[in-house]
């Protein structure tokens, strides 16, 4: 763990108006992943998060969720599994369709990434509507394993995207 508790990672996410489209403020990460001391004690504080639920796989979505997630898989000793749009996996899926806030897409994982039973870490960089969290649990659900956790880094809060979580453990590190 580093001595860096008094770092405020808000100081890292950068504000994108009107991105992807107009009205939408994109919270970008890309500046606190470029900076060694702010991404490390963004992973140490996902760990610590993380590290108590024991979970076997971290489940991430492209492109952010395979940064952090991989990180956080690495650092726990886990899996890592990725969800992924349509078409890009090679091998047999299982599908979830959701809603964005600024739309739908749909994600995929490989049939066999996870053992029945598999305790799984859901993780994203940012909480927004829940549409992209709730289709990552069901794909876990799918494939006969149990969500032990949701993990953001960002949660855009008053778009109320844990309601569409109810009866996970959701645990964000910033709120907006």
């Amino acid at each position: 763990m580093t001595s860096g508790a008094t770092l405020d990672l808000r100081d890292r996410v950068r504000d994108v108006p009107d991105f992807p489209k107009p009205g939408i403020v994109f919270k970008d990460l890309m500046p606190l992943v470029a900076d060694a001391t702010y991404f490390h004690e963004t992973i140490d504080r996902l760990e610590q998060l993380a590290r108590p639920l024991e979970p076997d796989i971290i489940l991430g979505a492209e492109a952010r969720g395979f940064i952090f997630g991989g990180a956080l898989a690495d650092r726990l000793n886990c899996g890592f599994v990725p969800a992924r749009k349509p078409g890009k996996l090679p091998w047999e899926t299982v599908e979830a369709t959701y809603d964005l806030e600024y739309g739908t897409d749909s994600l995929q994982v490989h049939a066999d990434a996870l053992g029945k039973g598999s305790r799984v870490i859901v993780h994203d960089d940012v909480l927004a509507t829940g549409g992209t969290a709730k289709a990552k649990t069901e794909l876990v659900e799918q494939l006969g394993g149990v969500v032990v956790g949701v993990l953001f880094v960002i949660e855009l809060t008053f778009l109320n995207g844990r309601d569409k979580l109810e009866g996970y453990d959701v645990q964000s590190l910033i709120q907006y």
